[in-house]
């Protein structure tokens, strides 16, 4: 392991354990408050799969991220690998924003019950920041597209 890595492997890291906490504790607390206060148990199962699945994509997009650094470390950085494992966090990305994006009517209903709107802006933030995402790590996809292009041009000139 590079030492170059070493500091994105641990924050990585860190951000899976936050995000396991906020799926053990934080999570059932918020759904145990949605059914008291809305009473419906679709509402409850509509609004807990989502903040699951979204951070199941969450732990994917954190996976391909290792895997990411562990083809940095091994000085196989320009390759179709790497492009891949960008592509399959952009997906991740994208079905997290669309998640959150189907689940807004739901925050909305939660926040006009609750008498909370910022629920509502935590919904769009969160969209938001999924959206970001997707986007540069698109972004990113094509630029490595390039790079290995470039790449593989140079050395047949060699």
């Amino acid at each position: 392991m590079k030492r170059e890595t070493i500091f994105l492997r641990i924050a990585i890291y860190i951000m899976a354990l936050i995000m396991l906490a906020i799926c053990i504790i934080v999570i059932p607390h918020h759904l145990i408050g949605a059914n008291k206060l809305m009473h419906n148990l679709f509402y409850n199962w509509i609004l807990g799969s989502g903040m699951y699945l979204t951070a199941l994509l969450f732990f994917t997009v954190l996976w391909q991220a290792l895997k990411l650094l562990h083809l940095i470390d091994q000085n196989k950085a320009f390759s179709k690998f790497s492009v891949n494992n960008l592509k399959k966090i952009k997906i991740a990305a994208y079905l997290a924003c669309l998640i959150y994006i189907l689940e807004s009517p739901f925050f909305y209903m939660f926040a006009d019950k609750d008498d909370a709107p910022g629920v509502v802006v935590i919904g769009i933030i969160l969209a938001g920041t999924a959206l970001v995402i997707a986007l540069f790590a698109s972004m990113l996809q094509k630029l490595l597209n390039q790079a290995i292009k470039i790449k593989s041009e140079n050395d047949l000139t060699i």
